[in-house]
C-alpha cells in the first residue's frame, strides 16, 4: 500500500473500504443541509493549499476537510472562523 500524498483530498487518494463509505456519505448528504457546490469548492481549495492537510485530514482539529467543507456552520480550524 503506498503512502497518500500529504496534499491530497479522500477523492484524490486509493480507495478502500472506509474511504468509499466516506465518500458515499458525503454525496448522499442533505442537499438542504449543505453549502452550495461553489462554496464547497472553494472551501476545499482553501483546505488543499493549506500546510496542515494531510491525507484528506486536518492536522489542526482532526477532520476529515472534505466532511467539514460540507457544512454552512463549520469553520476553518486553522483561523477559528468560517471559510
Amino acid at each position: 500500500m503506498r503512502k497518500p500524498c500529504r496534499k491530497c483530498l479522500l477523492a484524490q487518494l486509493d480507495p478502500d473500504e472506509y474511504t468509499q463509505n466516506l465518500l458515499e456519505y458525503i454525496k448522499n448528504y442533505p442537499a438542504d443541509k449543505r453549502v452550495s457546490e461553489e462554496v464547497y469548492r472553494k472551501r476545499l481549495e482553501i483546505c488543499q493549499n493549506c500546510p496542515e492537510l494531510a491525507g484528506g485530514i486536518c492536522a489542526q482539529c482532526g477532520c476529515y476537510v472534505e466532511l467539514r467543507a460540507l457544512k454552512p456552520s463549520m469553520y476553518c480550524a486553522g483561523v477559528k472562523k468560517l471559510w
